[in-house]
């Protein structure tokens, strides 16, 4: 599907306008990650002292006083949010491999869509070192042990394998919101345990914004010129795995963050397939190849059946959290059959109107 996949030159105009766009967007809220790390200043430590000849370890200085002056802030996070976190930092690190790839496919094809990687990749550079360095100043889990993974998944290299712009931009799509929903979630689960690394995660979740923001688009483009390109879209979306997926033990990681830190297969499906199959509008499309209409078809299939799996996950969750009405009625039945032998205790059934009510 090589010649399938290229971009159409005549959008070049339009990916002109959605690469000065996003430029004009990210100046907007340009920033440096030592902007989020917990680092000490004496304009808000001014009982550090001034004299030179004394030293400072500066571990005791964040102890005694960051720490004492903001009680809110917890340094040491849950074994689960570290998880996430540290497999966000393993994903990341895939960056120089995932840049290769997506300018060896871009190059040759229109200048602007080399010039957006560019940008791109000067854009995701910080992501990794801001985590890795919060976790090393906030001093949780081992240090040593994350390098020694960090130094594993780099070495190990990433391919996605796709050979054409479009099925890279199609992907790109897909993990670049996967990537958002990510930070915001795991963002929403660690807020009472560290505000500092939630704002963090919310930071890096406005870039992946941005770049998914610009795929999205470019990919919708083109489905609009040529609605038979949903076949290329359909193989992406069916293939699709994170760029992580080669670090150690990323089935068990996924299963705990899900579990955790708010996102797994529910949210893949509700926050990621779901907005995209909405947003390209794939059910509607007109494709006029008998392969793109069997792919479209396919498209929806898979669309559903995530479906499916997203609401067996999500009453998974619930009985873990909370049992369902249900559920303690059936409970407080078996009691009752068990123990209420003397009359005075009555079974438990739903009335008309939906509500609890004691069987007569």
């Amino acid at each position: 599907m090589p010649s399938f996949g290229q971009v159409d030159q005549r959008l070049e105009s339009k990916l002109k306008d959605l690469y000065k766009l996003h430029k004009e967007r990210s100046a907007k809220i340009d920033w440096s990650y030592h902007e989020f790390l917990p680092l000490v200043r004496k304009a808000r430590l001014p009982d550090i002292p001034n004299d030179p000849q004394q030293a400072w370890d500066r571990r005791d200085v964040f102890e005694s006083n960051v720490l004492a002056l903001d009680p809110t802030f917890q340094r040491k996070l849950t074994p689960e949010i570290y998880l996430a976190v540290e497999t966000a930092i393993l994903t990341e690190v895939n960056l120089p491999w995932f840049t290769t790839e997506l300018h060896n496919t871009f190059k040759g094809s229109l200048q602007v869509l080399v010039d957006f990687v560019r940008t791109w990749t000067s854009e995701e550079d910080q992501h990794g070192v801001l985590l890795d360095t919060y976790l090393l100043l906030t001093d949780n889990g081992d240090a040593w042990q994350r390098h020694k993974n960090r130094k594993l998944v780099t070495e190990g290299g990433f391919e996605t394998g796709l050979q054409t712009p479009l099925e890279t931009m199609v992907y790109t799509s897909i993990q670049e919101r996967a990537t958002m929903v990510f930070y915001l979630n795991v963002a929403q689960a660690c807020e009472s345990m560290d505000a500092g690394l939630a704002r963090v995660l919310r930071r890096l979740a406005r870039d992946e914004t941005l770049h998914y923001t610009f795929y999205r688009d470019v990919t919708k483009a083109h489905l609009e010129m040529n609605p038979n390109l949903v076949e290329m879209v359909t193989e992406v979306m069916l293939k699709f795995e994170m760029p992580g997926v080669g670090m150690p033990d990323y089935a068990h990681r996924m299963d705990i963050i899900s579990k955790h830190a708010h996102y797994g297969p529910a949210e893949f499906y509700t926050q990621v397939i779901d907005e995209l199959m909405k947003y390209w509008d794939i059910r509607n499309l007109q494709p006029t190849y008998p392969k793109a209409r069997e792919a479209q078809l396919k498209a929806l299939q898979h669309h559903e059946r995530l479906g499916r799996i997203a609401q067996r996950q999500m009453r998974e969750r619930q009985k873990l959290t909370a049992p369902s009405l249900e559920e303690v009625m059936d409970e407080s039945n078996w009691h009752v059959s068990n123990e209420g032998k003397n009359g005075q205790a009555r079974r438990l059934t739903v009335d008309s109107n939906g509500h609890v009510a004691e069987a007569r």
